[in-house]
């Protein structure tokens, strides 16, 4: 019996201060990572993808060294990621833990979909009034377009 000694899983090693995302839906991991611009970064970042999930079958996973997460990028982690955990790590312990929650107002992060929009032609912020967090649906407050989850640009 050779075999039964094999570990039966890889495991990353831990971060002594960051930010971990856990619980991304799989098919939003990459966008999160550019939507974060972690691509940037000079930071360890550890991604996970497609690792299994009890509660959501496939699930993705983030750990940022030596980072951690301002309310407005949390809030564009909640647009494509709303069953997401933020986890802050301090010497090696978990010092706070959150689920993402989607903003009842959104300013600055998603671009209007209505060509028309004065904030697509002046320099003028974004501002969006979420009117279904289940659904995801923001409406603009310049033109009181609605935009759908399909069609949110970040910007």
């Amino acid at each position: 019996m050779e075999n039964e000694n094999i570990r039966k899983e890889l495991v990353v090693s831990a971060i002594e201060n960051g930010s971990v995302i856990d619980h991304i839906p799989a098919k939003s991991v990459f966008r999160v990572v550019k939507m974060l611009n972690l691509e940037d970064t000079d930071t360890q970042v550890t991604v996970g993808f497609n690792l299994e999930s009890r509660k959501y079958g496939r699930k993705g996973i983030i750990k940022v060294s030596n980072k951690y997460f301002e309310n407005e990028e949390v809030n564009k982690i909640a647009l494509v990621a709303p069953t997401a955990t933020l986890i802050v790590i301090k010497d090696y312990k978990v010092t706070e833990k959150r689920n993402v929650k989607i903003p009842d107002e959104i300013s600055k992060i998603v671009k209007c979909v209505n060509p028309n929009c004065i904030t697509n032609h002046q320099q003028v912020a974004t501002r969006f009034t979420v009117i279904d967090k289940e659904d995801l649906k923001l409406q603009c407050h310049y033109c009181e377009k609605i935009t759908g989850k399909n069609n949110i640009d970040i910007i």
